[in-house]
C-alpha cells in the first residue's frame, strides 16, 4: 500500500467547492470561547461540504490568527455568519425549515448511534461551549436532543472532536 500524493487526492478548487452541492447541515456554535476548535470546526465543515457555520454569542470569528491556524483556509470556503445570541440563529434556521438538534446530556436525549436521519431533511446541529455545553433555552428550543454515547470516566469530549464525530455519523446516515 502506498500514501497518495497530494496531487491523486482531487481536490477542489476553492471556484469548484464553492459550486458543489452542499449537505443541508448547519452547524451552530453557541458561545464556544476557543478559536482553535473554531477553526477545526471549519476545516470539518469543508470535508463534508456542509451548508454554513454559525457562529453565536462569543464564538470567534475569521479573521483570527487561531482561527486560521486551525482551519488551513476552510474560511475561505465555507459560508459563515455571525449571530449575537444562539437563539437569534435559531429562530431564523427554524423560519428556513431546518429541524434543530442539540448536541448535549439531556433528559430523554437520543442517542447517537440510534438516531435516523430522514433523507430530504435539513439540520441544523447546535454545539454548546467548552464548560457550559448547550444553553438550557436552546436545548428547550430544539427539536430534538442528541447524546454521543460515551463509556469512560470523563464522558465529555472536546468541541472540534464532537463536531467531527456527529458531523460524519449524521452525512453518512443521509447519503444512505
Amino acid at each position: 500500500m502506498r500514501k497518495l500524493l497530494n496531487e491523486e487526492l482531487l481536490r477542489l478548487s476553492k471556484e469548484e467547492f464553492k459550486e458543489q452541492q452542499k449537505t443541508p447541515v448547519v452547524i451552530v456554535l453557541d458561545n464556544v470561547r476557543s478559536h482553535l476548535n473554531v477553526g477545526s470546526v471549519f476545516r470539518t465543515a469543508d470535508a463534508f461540504l456542509i451548508e454554513a457555520i454559525y457562529l453565536c454569542g462569543i464564538t470567534g470569528v475569521p479573521p483570527h490568527r487561531d482561527i486560521h491556524k486551525t482551519a488551513l483556509g476552510a474560511t475561505d470556503t465555507v459560508v459563515w455568519k455571525h449571530f449575537s445570541t444562539t437563539i437569534d440563529a435559531i429562530n431564523e434556521l427554524k423560519m428556513s425549515g431546518f429541524k434543530i438538534i442539540s448536541i448535549e446530556q439531556a433528559e430523554n436525549a437520543t442517542m447517537l448511534d440510534v438516531f435516523v436521519a430522514v433523507k430530504g431533511e435539513n439540520y441544523a446541529i447546535v454545539f454548546g461551549n467548552e464548560v457550559e455545553g448547550v444553553e438550557q433555552n436552546v436545548v428547550s428550543a430544539s427539536d430534538i436532543v442528541i447524546e454521543i454515547p460515551q463509556y469512560g470516566m470523563k464522558h465529555s469530549l472536546n468541541i472540534a472532536v464532537s463536531v467531527g464525530v456527529v458531523v460524519w455519523d449524521l452525512v453518512c446516515k443521509m447519503k444512505r
